[in-house]
């Protein structure tokens, strides 16, 4: 594992934490142009009362702003799951370069562990996919956080 892959998996965990704090699912990405950080978000799916409220969705929206274009070319999205094919099809279509991606989602995941929308052949563009990056971190997140919902 690369060593900018985990800094750059670690500054999106921050952002799965702010979720965890606002009993949020604890899912945050950040998105990197050129080595740098230009956008970072968490879920606010129950707080902002909208179901595409996703970490990733919110940061591509951000990227986009920041970049002043609709694609995002040479960038990459580093989230703390797998993204669902809402994430992922998003992801193709503002040309994402690489997610990279700490757990894996075997209800939704959309990179390869249900569907690959990343990587699907018979759309326009593909993305290169890099899972498990500080797996275990993100997935004890996710555990703690369902663990107490119960």
């Amino acid at each position: 594992m690369k060593r900018l892959d985990t800094y750059y998996m670690q500054e999106a965990l921050k952002e799965a934490v702010k979720a965890f704090e606002c009993d949020e699912v604890p899912v945050g990405a950040v998105i990197i142009y050129k080595k740098q950080i230009i956008a970072r978000a968490h879920n606010q799916i129950v707080t902002l009362k909208d179901p595409t409220a996703h970490a990733e969705m919110i940061a591509i929206t951000q990227a986009a702003n920041y970049l002043r274009n609709e694609r995002l070319i040479n960038c990459s999205l580093y989230a703390t799951i797998e993204p669902c094919p809402m994430c992922a099809g998003a992801s193709v279509l503002a040309r994402i370069n690489k997610i990279v991606y700490g757990a894996d989602d075997p209800k939704s995941g959309a990179c390869g562990s249900i569907i690959n929308i990343a990587s699907n052949k018979k759309l326009n563009h593909r993305i290169e996919v890099i899972s498990g990056v500080m797996r275990e971190d993100c997935s004890a997140l996710l555990k703690e956080f369902f663990k107490k919902k119960r």
